[in-house]
């Protein structure tokens, strides 16, 4: 499997013995898991994509040129940003060589789909000089696979927002109200609207709806509601 790779114009690329370690480890741990069947792509530690293969590029639906430069972040739904910045931030500081997790990743024209990522860090020479390789499933799902909704959608309104942070917080009518300068009555109303856009019966089903849609962030305490969702 061929990994293409940026080329910036009117620039010269030195290629140091430290650089031509870390290209040759990630070589070979591509061909020590089976290239087959994966997504691949190259990481500097700022997470920018530096490198990846033709499967990486066809499966966000764009080119080398509108991925590579880009960070890695941009590529996942904002609900689930934080934790993986935790992941990676592990490995870039050296308490761990790997990680997988599930991440919701941000196909072409916004559709989103779950996929298994494992990340690996390739230790070169020199500190600037390791890279992290990213491994996922070949192949974009169908459309209407997932609930997650595309951050662009706006769904809430800023009051909307903010009872729904305090509902998946556990905090009661009242003193909800008493936080937002809101009657009793009014944060009722608001309530009743989620539960309606939502499509859910309760309280609870609302809280879970949300984070199954991405609206709510993932490993964030108090509960944030992703901001691209508030009008």
């Amino acid at each position: 499997m061929v990994i293409s790779q940026s080329v910036q114009p009117n620039s010269a690329r030195t290629v140091t013995p430290e650089r031509d370690q870390v290209g040759g480890a990630a070589a070979r741990h591509q061909q020590s898991v089976g290239q087959a069947g994966l997504t691949m792509a190259q990481l500097d530690r700022a997470l920018t994509i530096r490198q990846a293969n033709e499967a990486f590029f066809w499966q966000f639906g764009r080119s080398s040129a509108d991925l590579c430069g880009r960070t890695f972040s941009e590529l996942v739904h904002p609900s689930v940003q934080q934790p993986l910045l935790r992941q990676f931030s592990g490995l870039i500081e050296g308490r761990r060589d790997r990680f997988a997790t599930d991440v919701i990743a941000v196909g072409p024209g916004d559709e989103t789909f779950t996929v298994p990522l494992t990340a690996v860090m390739v230790r070169g020479g020199l500190p600037d000089e390791s890279s992290i390789l990213v491994m996922m499933p070949d192949g974009r799902p169908e459309q209407g696979g997932s609930e997650v909704v595309a951050g662009r959608k706006k769904l809430l309104s800023d009051v909307d927002a903010r009872i729904l942070e305090g509902i998946a917080a556990g905090i009661s009518t009242v003193p909800l109200a008493a936080r937002l300068y809101l009657s009793r009555q009014g944060v009722e109303y608001h309530v009743t609207c989620l539960l309606r856009k939502l499509r859910v019966p309760n309280r609870a089903a609302l809280v879970s709806r949300a984070y199954s849609m991405g609206v709510l962030k993932v490993g964030v305490w108090p509960p944030k509601v992703v901001e691209s969702f508030v009008k």
